[in-house]
């Protein structure tokens, strides 16, 4: 077994069979690592980042991200590789798994329950997360995802809470089609202000963020994005997408997920993501769904968990780890 540092697409071509080349450069690692078995060639990889890293506590922070290991023995040799390495890259703390900050993938499942996995999840063999415990690692934060099979709940707080905020001249309402590119610079601006103290935030480049959300336009459901606009700013939105692997299942589409709920900090918008939440599942209902996930939350959100728990119940759950390098 030997391990190789790779730091171009076309090297990591050569000898990745299962990683796409292009995510190397398009979610800017800056290392990638791969554990060539002698017989039966790549066996476990995964890319690093040191340069633009989120900050956490004064600790200089390194990440490890595009994780795959076919077994253990493959894992043990690239975990402690990649440890290495981002300790000579300066690095104090390592965490993982996460490509490159929180707005690409990451975490591993822990608790997979028994709901089939849906669109835009993480996924991983119940192995990846016991190789990392056994490499040094612990639970940094957990996160879970809840389901909801009854959009027709309505929270009766929610009316007086519309009314409020409409008498503030906030109104919601989804985009036009032909409005579409320029709702998503919009959203950039409020996602960037929403999510700027959120845990590991760091910034993403605008066209990143455009290009992440494009891909989903061919197949969302303009209904299912509503927009919070107070005269001509907007101050919110909620970003829902059907579930697509219900037809990998051959079922019929009838779940759709909460991706993203951004809300400008401000007092007098207190309650606007709850309203949101609860609007979209009222058009969930009427479009012919019958089960909506909110996904990926953060167990220490209160707001969220509250919210959570007044529609569904945890379906799921997920765990992010790290390792003090310095130790």
């Amino acid at each position: 077994m030997q391990t190789l540092e790779c730091r171009t697409a076309d090297e990591i071509y050569a000898i990745s069979l299962a990683f796409e080349p292009q995510r190397f450069e398009q979610e800017h690692a800056d290392a990638h690592l791969v554990a060539v078995d002698d017989h039966d060639g790549a066996a476990a990889e995964c890319s690093l980042w040191w340069s633009q890293t989120p900050p956490l506590e004064g600790r200089r922070v390194g990440l490890i991200g595009h994780y795959s290991a076919a077994n253990d023995s493959a894992a043990q040799v690239l975990v402690t590789s990649a440890c290495d390495r981002l300790r000579y890259a300066g690095c104090t703390y390592v965490v993982g798994p996460m490509d490159g900050s929180t707005w690409r993938r990451y975490r591993f499942v822990t608790e997979a329950g028994t709901d089939p996995a849906f669109f835009l999840e993480p996924q991983n063999p119940p192995e990846w997360p016991e190789q990392f415990v056994r490499a040094g690692f612990s639970p940094l934060a957990s996160y879970f995802s809840a389901l909801n099979v009854d959009l027709f709940q309505w929270d009766p707080r929610l009316t007086d809470t519309e009314a409020r905020l409409r008498s503030l001249g906030v109104v919601l309402r989804s985009p036009r089609a032909d409005e579409l590119p320029a709702v998503l610079r919009r959203m950039y601006r409020v996602a960037c202000v929403a999510f700027q103290n959120s845990f590991l935030y760091t910034e993403l480049p605008h066209d990143d963020f455009v290009r992440q959300y494009e891909k989903l336009l061919p197949v969302m459901r303009p209904e299912l994005l509503l927009l919070a606009e107070q005269q001509t700013e907007l101050v919110g939105f909620m970003f829902a997408v059907p579930d697509l692997l219900c037809h990998v299942r051959d079922t019929r589409i009838d779940t759709f997920i909460i991706k993203t709920v951004a809300i400008l900090p401000r007092p007098e918008l207190r309650g606007l993501g709850s309203l949101l939440v609860g609007q979209v599942q009222q058009i969930g209902s009427q479009l012919g769904f019958r089960r909506c996930i909110g996904a990926l939350m953060h167990e220490r959100n209160t707001l969220v968990r509250n919210i959570s728990a007044l529609y569904g119940k945890p379906m799921r759950r997920y765990t992010l780890f790290a390792k003090d390098l310095a130790a």
